[in-house]
């Protein structure tokens, strides 16, 4: 029942906190479905595309370590939970957040990033200190 009532409380604040305008965010169409890391080209001049998924019943990422070369990495999260989420990444001098999405949504961001160690998170209130949070190593 305690759980319960952080999670309705959680809900509230996220949903108090929607419409938020963070020039930092990008909006991402479609869904996508955890895989592996994988890499792609753009027309940007490529990058490395990894892909994780939020947990459905915890506040929590299905993985809790990333690697990528160093350059531009994009991390593309898909949301099976009912609760909204996003990822973000920080470290380094980078702080950036992808768009939050609710329930078959797609949370993207891209950031430019040099070798060293990154933490990648969930921007919405309350979830990155549950623990929604895990480390990027970029060589």
């Amino acid at each position: 029942m305690r759980w319960m009532t952080l999670i309705a409380a959680l809900t509230a604040l996220v949903l108090a906190g929607c419409g938020s305008s963070n020039s930092s965010s990008e909006k991402s169409a479609g869904t996508s479905t955890p895989s592996a890391t994988t890499q792609s080209n753009s027309s940007s001049g490529g990058g490395e595309t990894l892909k994780l998924a939020a947990d459905k019943s915890a506040l929590k990422f299905d993985k809790s370590k990333l690697s990528a070369k160093a350059g531009t990495v994009t991390l593309v999260m898909a949301n099976p939970s009912g609760l909204p989420h996003a990822v973000a990444v920080e470290g380094n001098g980078v702080d950036k957040d992808g768009n939050t999405v609710g329930n078959g949504g797609t949370s993207k961001v891209t950031v430019k990033l040099k070798p060293g160690t990154y933490e990648f998170y969930c921007p919405v209130d309350g979830h990155k200190q549950a623990g929604m949070k895990g480390t990027l190593t970029v060589s």
